[in-house]
């Protein structure tokens, strides 16, 4: 029996001296610095340091206010205002962000059409869009529509007048843009105000 208590005693005072020991050692160290790839989401997505930045930004982009779901590469420049009408091309579609409409713009019968036989959305003169179904009525003066071109362009156009008729006469100066919304038995007419790069 004091056999046991000495073996016991002596392993107790190994364990200790040991412990003692090691914490000597370790005691003023410096902690060892956090890596990157030791941060928690990197170890929760189980992804290295370049990859987790490259997941971030590709998460920051995703949910970037006011990008919706446009990539950069489709994504419209800056508005410019323009003096003077654009050249011809060809219509795509009729965007009226204040009405929430976004169609594509064809030239037969359709819901939007544009009228062949006149000017180009954004050129000299007054192009006509036939539209059915939408609510001109609530369209104010000083809003703005919108047509993408097949230049790359955007033609921005502001509304001037809504009148309760389908046509305004002659209105305008000679070599103006402008263009004429009508639908039912309204009409709108807007003037070329700006233009917008499609990247």
């Amino acid at each position: 029996m004091p056999r046991a208590k000495w073996a016991v005693a002596a392993l107790t005072v190994v364990l200790l001296s040991t412990g003692i020991v090691v914490l000597q050692r370790t005691e003023g160290a410096r902690p060892a610095a956090v890596t990157t790839d030791d941060a928690l989401p990197s170890r929760a997505l189980g992804l290295s340091g370049h990859r987790r930045l490259v997941r971030e930004l590709e998460q920051s982009d995703e949910h970037t206010p006011g990008t919706g779901a446009r990539s950069p590469r489709t994504a419209p420049g800056p508005l410019r205002t323009v003096t003077g009408p654009l050249r011809a091309a060809r219509p795509l579609r009729l965007r009226i962000p204040s009405l929430g409409v976004d169609l594509p713009l064809t030239g037969g019968r359709a819901e939007v059409a544009w009228d062949t036989g006149g000017p180009a959305p954004g050129a000299a003169g007054t192009a006509v869009v036939t539209v059915e179904g939408l609510r001109l009525g609530e369209l104010r003066r000083g809003r703005t529509i919108e047509i993408p071109r097949a230049d790359s362009r955007t033609a921005v156009f502001t509304v001037v007048r809504i009148s309760p008729g389908r046509a305004f006469g002659h209105e305008g100066a000679p070599g103006r843009a402008q263009l004429r919304l009508v639908g039912g038995e309204t009409a709108v007419l807007a003037r070329l105000t700006g233009q917008r790069r499609t990247r």
